[in-house]
């Protein structure tokens, strides 16, 4: 499937792409490459082939959350270790923007 130039910069833009000439042409045509290749897998005939997200057998495994208490002794150690406190928490860095 060759993509046209237009779908290529439409494809860019959704992506927050900006891309020289040069690299529209590439990233282009790898991309029409791998839709070729997406085509091909389309032909197989999977009549008869059970759906399956994974085939060795794994299963996740759980266990359960054990609520430990710590003594004074051992909470004033990690606070003592954190590079700053707020209301007797430990303050991070926000991690979402």
């Amino acid at each position: 499937m060759k993509l046209i130039r237009k779908e290529i910069e439409h494809i860019a833009k959704l992506a927050r792409l900006d891309l020289t000439e040069d690299e529209l042409e590439k990233y282009g045509s790898q991309l029409s490459n791998v839709l070729n290749y997406i085509d091909q897998l389309k032909e197989v005939d999977v009549a008869g082939v059970e759906p399956t997200a994974q085939i060795t057998g794994l299963e996740n495994i759980f266990r359960d959350d054990v609520v430990e208490n710590w003594d004074a002794k051992e909470i004033d150690a990690a606070l003592k270790q954190a590079p700053e406190l707020e209301d007797g928490q430990i303050k991070v860095k926000r991690v979402l923007e």
